[in-house]
């Protein structure tokens, strides 16, 4: 698993680098053509995290119903995110994956509801939960790749 949270690491490093580089209303940009904003994709990347490990294995996640429901899967944004949302997302980037790392050392995830992904991979514990969110992850950094083309 140490393999998996450096590639994880790696992937939010990425995601730093756009909330650094880039202006609030950069990040509030829905280009067209594009559904969403880099800020939504950041969001979304924390929160998917949290519900395929945490949500899934019976445990509560560290981030708030309201942000859940904000950028999970189905939802787009519907208005533009402030600053004060941009700093708590960019602290949520590294508290959430060092807890998690701590967490799976502490071995707490003890049960899982098992889950089969949109792309046909099927989770059957928090570890699987863990190495495929680097995947996910990745999918949407490449949106955002392609989304910063056109801010």
């Amino acid at each position: 698993m140490e393999t998996a949270f450096r590639i994880n690491e790696t992937s939010r490093k990425v995601l730093l680098g756009f909330l650094e580089k880039y202006s609030l209303e950069e990040l509030n940009k829905i280009p067209e053509g594009f559904s969403n904003n880099l800020i939504w994709n950041i969001g979304h990347i924390i929160v998917v995290q949290q519900l395929l490990v945490y949500k899934l294995s019976g445990l509560p996640t560290m981030i708030s119903n309201e942000m859940i429901e904000k950028y999970q899967k189905g939802t787009k944004p519907e208005h533009n995110v402030g600053q004060e949302e941009v700093d708590e997302i960019k602290v949520l980037l590294f508290s959430t994956l060092e807890k998690t790392k701590h967490d799976f050392e502490e071995n707490i995830f003890q049960n899982y509801i098992e889950f089969t992904s949109m792309s046909g991979f099927t989770m059957k514990s928090a570890a699987n939960a863990i190495e495929f969110n680097n995947y996910h992850e990745a999918v949407h950094t490449g949106i955002m790749m392609q989304i910063r083309k056109f801010i």
